[in-house]
């Protein structure tokens, strides 16, 4: 029987499916279902077919794309980015280099707070504006889906335009993004002594966020000098009870509990976790909270101690990884080169690090039944790649790998020859 499909890809080298029922967790992220020499067919915006060549020689298409031999996969899902924000850190660097704690940088007026100020200085207009060459970029590195957060104000007005901007940016651009409200980003200088009210403060936002659809998740940075895991508990508890799905800045860089908090209260993920302890480890395998590390993170602050991501896989967690695209501490959209990072500092293999960008990454921002796999019914997402095989992408870092991307089966992006070209409104 023939079937008609609009857009056929033809001659796949290697395609990776990615077929999962949820999260892959333990010793599941180490088995890859790999196509050789494949065929993938699109219909109505959605994979309708994907097999061997041998087996497509049924379908006719309107059109073919012919993929010769590159490796083609879903399109990569980023589950932890701070997209909008006003300003910039650069200046930064120096003290960083001279190895200045980012808590010092912090009571100083810098880090977070810097942005902060600049954000409350920015437009609305100006934020999505200086936010989209930044989508156009992460987007260039085969992300198709991805999370950003608010944060950066600190307050109800900035919060609320920031999440204000994410959701016109969701709506204008290619991108499908999944919108957080971290308006327990930091503390405000003004309410330094104040904490508790702080939070308070945040949280009687979360009528009027919810009333809007301005976010799905609400998230709090548990750590030192921060949020303690009791003020942390009570915020996230208030947030659930208004119906938002909860995500926690846990365990950066103090074992405080952040980890045990997620899985207490049911968390979809933890994120950082480079100082969680092996009792939050084992908390969250068990209550399916997943793990997202972010490697770009520790590696630009120049640490030493990364995540412990085999450990977490050893203990039957499911790992995500995320860029963590921000100003001060990871200002990269390179999903590419945190894979590298996942195989040089978290020693994570291939078929771990591919789970962790697509499957269980979509998974982290409950995305897990649209984004993240290339199996039938499934939204056309994917990446056509400058390369013969998975093994090649984290392994040759510091470049761009991608050669096309399909968004709901139309090409957005596309670069060969030097050339770059974006297709898209």
């Amino acid at each position: 029987m023939t079937l008609q499909v609009d857009t056929l890809l033809i001659n796949i080298g290697q395609l990776l499916p990615m077929k999962a029922n949820g999260p892959k967790k333990g010793k599941e992220m180490g088995s890859l279902e790999v196509i050789e020499h494949a065929a993938l067919g699109i219909k109505d915006e959605k994979v309708v077919f994907y097999g061997t060549m041998e087996e497509a020689s049924h379908i006719k298409s309107k059109e073919q794309i012919d993929c010769q031999n590159k490796l083609v996969t879903p399109g990569l899902v980023d589950p932890h980015t701070h997209l909008v924000f006003g300003g910039s850190r650069e200046h930064e660097m120096a003290l960083k280099q001279q190895g200045v704690p980012y808590l010092d940088i912090l009571k100083n007026g810098g880090g977070i707070l810097s942005t902060v100020e600049a954000t409350r200085n920015t437009s609305l207009e100006d934020l999505i504006d200086k936010a989209k060459p930044h989508l156009n970029r992460i987007l260039s590195y085969g992300v198709t889906t991805m999370e950003a957060k608010s944060g950066y104000g600190l307050d109800p007005e900035t919060e609320l335009k920031q999440l204000e901007a994410i959701r016109a940016l969701n709506q204008d651009h290619v991108l499908d993004i999944v919108s957080t409200f971290l308006g327990a980003h930091a503390i405000p200088a003004s309410q330094k002594d104040d904490p508790d009210g702080f939070l308070d403060e945040m949280a009687r936002m979360f009528e009027e966020i919810k009333e809007k659809n301005l976010a799905e998740y609400v998230d709090i940075f548990t750590e030192t000098g921060v949020f303690t895991v009791e003020q942390s508990r009570r915020f996230l508890q208030r947030a659930k009870d208004y119906g938002f799905g909860l995500k926690i800045h846990a365990d950066e860089i103090d074992p405080l509990g952040g980890a045990e908090l997620a899985a207490e209260l049911d968390a979809i993920s933890a994120d950082h976790l480079v100082g969680t302890s092996d009792e939050g480890i084992k908390r969250m395998a068990q209550a399916g909270t997943i793990a997202v590390l972010l490697p770009g993170t520790t590696f630009y602050l120049g640490k030493e101690t990364y995540a412990r991501a085999i450990e977490m896989i050893q203990q039957d967690n499911a790992v995500a990884l995320a860029t963590d695209f921000n100003p001060g501490s990871c200002p990269t959209e390179n999903i590419q080169l945190i894979m590298s990072l996942a195989a040089l500092r978290l020693k994570m293999t291939p078929e771990e690090i591919w789970h962790a960008v697509t499957v269980n990454a979509a998974h982290a921002i409950g995305r897990g039944d649209q984004a993240g796999q290339l199996t039938v019914g499934r939204k056309a997402d994917v990446v056509i790649w400058d390369a013969a095989n998975y093994l090649y992408i984290p392994y040759h870092y510091g470049v761009n790998h991608v050669h096309a991307v399909l968004k709901n089966g139309k090409v957005v992006y596309k670069r060969g020859n030097g050339v770059e070209r974006l297709s898209f409104s």
